[in-house]
């Protein structure tokens, strides 16, 4: 740990970067897409992801571009009944991506809930190292 030349306190670069805070997933309308994907693997139609997102349908298109691009989820076209529908599905490595994502998440709430509790007991905060 090194310390801060100008105020004297203990400081650890990076601490607080959270590296597996996955952009492709972080992002509010993708963290939502995702989410309502792994809750339903059969997979969902556009029009119902749409709806559970409130999104429009460009931005749900710009969204779930950005997604496959990572290879999160899959878009297949259904041709069954009288209309063609799109029905997107997280892909294995979305899951596992959302699930390193979840863990990454559960780490950043410990450790702001640690340094909270420490704030209001008018502790010194712990550094990551130290918990």
């Amino acid at each position: 740990m090194k310390e801060n030349k100008r105020t004297g306190s203990a400081r650890t670069s990076g601490q607080y970067s959270y590296p597996g805070l996955d952009r492709a997933i972080h992002e509010k309308a993708r963290l939502g897409i995702m989410t309502s994907l792994i809750a339903h693997p059969s997979g969902l139609a556009f029009t119902d992801l749409k709806g559970l997102c409130d999104l429009t349908d460009g931005n749900l298109n710009r969204h779930l571009d950005a997604l496959r691009e990572a290879g999160y989820v899959d878009l297949r076209k259904d041709a069954r009944g009288r209309r063609p529908k799109t029905v997107c599905r997280a892909t294995t490595r979305g899951r596992a991506a959302f699930l390193e994502y979840l863990a990454e998440l559960e780490h950043v709430v410990t450790i702001a809930a640690q340094a909270a509790k420490a704030d209001a007991a008018g502790a010194r905060p712990l550094l990551p190292a130290e918990s």
